[in-house]
C-alpha cells in the first residue's frame, strides 16, 4: 500500500528495535516511577498487582486491536484515521486533538521535572535554565531526521530497560534474603503482601486507581504512530507488538512486585519516589545519584517520544486537510517542522504554566491527559470492531489480512468495555473527578470545533512538501 508519506513526505527509516524502544520509551516513565507508591498505598499490595495485571489485560486487548489496523493501514496519525474512517469523521479529529494534548502538556512537565531532577547536582542553577537547555536538545533530535530521533530514543530506553531489570533481581535477592537488608532486618518474604489484607480498602479502590494504571501503561500504542515511518510495517509492527507487550507485562508485574514486597503499604506513598526507597532499604552505595540519573533519563525519553507524537498528531490531521496545509509540509529530512514547532511551543506554554497557575490552568490539563489516553484507546478498541465487521461484510476473507486480532468480537469489545469502566471510577476518586469536569467539555469542544472549521479547510489547496 504506497502513501503519501512515501511520496515525497514522511520517511519509512525505522525499524524493528527503533519500533520497539519507542514504545517502551513513552511507557516505562513517572507512571511506573512515580504513581505506584500512590497506587499501593491505595488499594494495597494485591490490590495493586490485580490492578496491574487488568492494566496489563487491556494494554493486550487494544494493541491486539492497534496491530490489525496498523499492518493493514499503516499511516502516520494512525488511530485518529482510523476512528475518523469507521467512526466518523468529527470523532477522528476529536480523537487527535485529545492525543496531541496529553502529549504537548506532558511535555510541560517533564521539561519541569528534568529541571529539578539536575538540581540535584547542580543547586545553584536555576530550573528553567535546564528547562531551556532540554527543550533545545528534544527539540534537537526530532528535527534532525526520524532515523536520529529514534536513535536517540533507543539509548534513552535502553537505559531505562537495563535499570528496570537490574531492579527486579536485586529487588527480588532482597525480597528472599539473597541480599541483606540494609538494617540487618530478616528477609520480608511475601509478608508484606498480605499484612493488612487482600483488599485492605475493599474493591473500589482498584476501579478508582484504573485510570491512573492505564496511564502508567500509555505510550505502547505509539507503535500505531509510527507506523507509517516504519519500513516493512506488515512484518515489523507484529514483532513490535508481541515483544513490547511480553517486556511490558515482565517489567511492570515484576517491578510492582518488588515494590509491594518491599515497601510496607503504611510507608508507600510517602516518599517521592518508591525505587529509590527500596534501594535504600537494601543498602545499595550512590542509590540516589543512580535513581535520579535514571529518572532524568526517563522524563527525556518520554519528552522525546511525546513531541514526536504530538508533531505527528498535527501533520495528520493537516494531511487529512482538517488541519491548515502549512502543518503538513516536511523538509528535506522528512521531518513535519511546523507541526513539531507548534508542539514544541504548546510544550513551554505548559510548562510556563505549571509555574504561573500550578493548583489552576495545569492541574486541569494534566487531568484531561489521563482522560485522553484511555479514550483514545475506547476508538481503538472501536475502530478495529467496524474494520473487522466492514471486511466480513465486503466478502474478504479472513486470510487477506496480514494481522489478525483473536478471538474477535471479544477483544475489542472487551477492550472497550474496561476502558469505559476505567472512566467511570474517576467519579468515585474526588482527587481525580476533575478529569471528567475538563475532559469531557474538551471532547464536545473538540466536536464543535470540527464542524465549525471543516468548511474552512475543505476548499485549501492540495498541500506539497517542502
Amino acid at each position: 500500500m504506497q502513501t503519501q508519506q512515501e511520496n515525497g513526505q514522511l520517511k519509512r527509516t525505522m525499524k524493528t528495535r527503533h519500533l520497539i524502544m519507542l514504545s517502551l520509551g513513552g511507557v516505562i516513565g513517572t507512571g511506573l516511577f512515580f504513581n505506584t507508591g500512590y497506587i499501593i498505598s491505595t488499594t494495597g499490595a494485591a490490590g495493586t498487582l490485580l490492578a496491574y495485571l487488568i492494566g496489563a489485560l487491556v494494554v493486550w486487548l487494544v494493541m491486539q486491536c492497534l496491530g490489525e489496523l496498523s499492518v493493514a493501514m499503516p499511516e502516520t496519525g494512525a488511530f485518529h484515521v482510523y476512528a475518523a474512517r469507521y467512526l466518523g469523521p468529527a470523532t477522528g479529529y476529536t480523537v487527535a486533538w485529545l492525543y496531541w494534548l496529553t502529549w504537548t502538556v506532558a511535555l510541560g512537565s517533564s521539561f519541569t521535572a528534568a529541571g529539578f531532577c539536575m538540581q540535584y547536582w547542580f543547586p545553584q542553577v536555576p530550573v528553567w535554565a535546564w528547562c531551556m537547555v532540554f527543550c533545545v536538545v528534544i527539540f534537537g533530535l526530532n528535527v534532525i531526521s526520524t532515523r536520529f530521533f529514534a536513535e536517540g530514543e533507543f539509548w534513552f530506553s535502553l537505559v531505562k530497560v537495563i535499570t528496570i531489570i537490574a531492579f527486579i533481581i536485586l529487588g527480588g535477592a532482597a525480597v528472599f534474603g539473597f541480599i541483606p537488608m540494609q538494617d540487618g532486618s530478616p528477609a520480608p518474604g511475601l509478608s508484606n503482601l498480605t499484612a493488612e489484607g487482600w483488599f485492605p480498602h475493599g474493591g473500589l479502590p482498584i476501579l478508582m486507581t484504573m485510570v491512573a494504571v492505564n496511564f502508567a501503561f500509555s505510550g505502547t500504542e505509539l507503535i500505531g504512530i509510527a507506523a507509517g515511518e516504519t519500513e516493512n510495517p506488515h512484518k515489523v509492527i507484529p514483532v513490535a507488538i508481541r515483544t513490547t507487550i511480553a517486556r511490558l507485562i515482565i517489567f511492570f508485574i515484576g517491578t510492582v512486585f518488588v515494590l509491594a514486597a518491599l515497601i510496607p503499604m503504611q510507608q508507600a506513598g510517602v516518599e517521592k519516589s518508591p525505587f529509590v526507597l527500596v534501594f535504600e532499604k537494601v543498602g545499595i552505595p550512590y542509590a540516589a545519584d543512580i535513581f535520579n540519573f535514571v529518572i532524568l533519563t526517563a522524563i527525556l525519553s518520554a519528552a522525546n517520544s511525546g513531541l514526536y507524537a504530538s508533531g505527528r498528531m498535527l501533520w495528520s490531521l493537516s494531511n487529512e486537510k482538517t488541519l491548515p496545509r502549512c502543518f503538513a509540509r516536511v523538509n528535506k529530512n522528512g521531518v513535519p517542522l511546523t507541526a513539531l514547532s507548534v508542539s514544541m511551543l504548546g510544550g513551554v506554554l505548559a510548562l510556563f504554566s505549571s509555574v504561573v497557575a500550578p493548583d489552576t490552568v495545569f492541574v486541569a490539563l494534566s487531568a484531561i491527559s489521563g482522560f485522553a489516553v484511555v479514550a483514545v484507546w475506547i476508538s481503538i478498541c472501536a475502530s478495529h470492531f467496524v474494520f473487522r465487521r466492514r471486511h466480513l461484510q465486503s466478502g474478504q476473507p479472513l486470510s487477506a489480512l496480514q494481522y489478525r486480532a483473536p478471538w474477535y468480537p471479544l477483544v475489542p469489545v472487551l477492550g472497550f468495555i474496561l476502558c469505559v469502566v476505567a472512566c467511570v471510577g474517576l467519579w468515585f476518586d474526588p482527587s481525580q473527578r476533575i478529569a471528567l469536569y475538563c475532559g469531557l467539555p474538551f471532547v464536545a469542544l473538540c466536536y464543535g470545533a470540527y464542524y465549525l472549521t471543516r468548511n474552512m479547510t475543505s476548499q485549501e489547496p492540495e498541500h506539497v512538501a517542502e
